[in-house]
């Protein structure tokens, strides 16, 4: 009920935040329901073929075409992202290395998992990210209304049952469970990891086309969000209250620096405002898509900036994550 209710206001992620949402409220009260190990699990591997998706070859050609630009601003953008949230861990708003995930730039339920597996509490970097999220798309109307004059941003209206090629699904789901071999090998955020790089290169080679109805993607979004919100304390809930007007504050920040960076992609290199405004914010990456669907903007330019500062931030994430870490104790 909570995740149509979002979906009638339009808000991002609104599949995923419905049942954070909900398992907060019986959290919060003294509930004593666990999300199940295993479901939880495979509702990451379903995360990873949804991302696998987002890695298309025109994206992979404009990569290349453009990489010294795309390599630059993707690198900007994670060290604010990280002195951010270093300035954060240095004041001891949110405990540990959490702030650094909260912080970082890269899909938000991804850097959930990559959290949760480096033992960091994903509860508060979920916090952090979907505070983020939600003004990310909030501004992304605005800017769309004062700055290029776009119409209303609305998100697309998604058949729930819609027909399907079942040799593509079966192989969407044979791909996820592939995330399995992580489990095996205590992969840190393998069960995303893994469909994600298979996934990509299988699509990309033409072999499988990966199909994620919407009604998938509702039962994997309605597991993660319950093994989310129902971590929730009454402790971690008073924690998350004092430290709202520092991290409201540190997204703030991180987003008008993506929006520097913006301005400056329109002026260097004659990209649209629009679409120089979502390439470089620091949204999740699902949401950006939608929006960037709902506009007129350059959609492959847009993901690709966003897919190549993912990737980066999982590759760069847990040795940093470890190095500050280190550097506190």
């Amino acid at each position: 009920m909570l995740a149509e209710l979002f979906v009638m206001a339009r808000l991002p992620a609104a599949l995923l935040l419905g049942p954070i949402v909900a398992g907060i409220v019986v959290g919060s009260n003294g509930g004593r329901i666990h999300a199940p190990r295993l479901p939880v699990f495979a509702s990451q591997t379903i995360v990873g073929c949804l991302v696998a998706q987002a890695i298309k070859g025109d994206i992979v050609l404009t990569l290349l075409e453009d990489w010294p630009l795309f390599l630059s601003v993707v690198m900007a953008i994670i060290v604010m992202s990280t002195a951010i949230g270093l300035v954060l861990t240095r004041l001891k708003v949110v405990p540990g290395t959490t702030a650094v995930w909260g912080m970082a730039p890269g899909g938000a339920s991804v850097m959930m998992l990559m959290a949760d597996a480096f033992g960091d509490d994903a509860r508060l970097v979920a916090f952090m990210q979907y505070m983020r999220v939600v003004l990310v798309a909030a501004m992304a109307s605005v800017v769309a209304r004062l700055w290029v004059g776009a119409p209303d941003i609305a998100t697309p209206d998604v058949p729930w049952f819609p027909g399907l090629i079942w040799q593509d699904f079966v192989g969407t789901l044979l791909i996820a469970a592939l995330g399995g071999v992580a489990l095996g090998l205590r992969i840190p955020g393998g069960g995303l990891l893994v469909p994600m790089v298979v996934g990509a290169v299988l699509e990309g080679m033409g072999l499988v086309k990966l199909t994620l109805p919407q009604w998938l993607l509702a039962i994997s979004y309605a597991f993660l969000g319950w093994s989310i919100g129902l971590g929730f304390t009454r402790e971690i809930l008073v924690h998350a209250s004092r430290a709202l007007p520092k991290v409201l504050l540190a997204n703030l920040v991180l987003i008008a620096a993506c929006g520097a960076l913006a301005f400056a992609l329109v002026r260097m290199a004659d990209i649209d405002p629009l679409t120089a405004y979502l390439a470089t914010s620091p949204g999740g990456m699902d949401s950006v898509a939608i929006i960037g669907a709902a506009s007129n903007v350059d959609l492959s330019f847009v993901m690709a900036l966003q897919t190549l500062r993912l990737v980066i931030v999982l590759i760069v994430g847990p040795p940093l994550a470890r190095f500050i870490a280190q550097r506190l104790t």
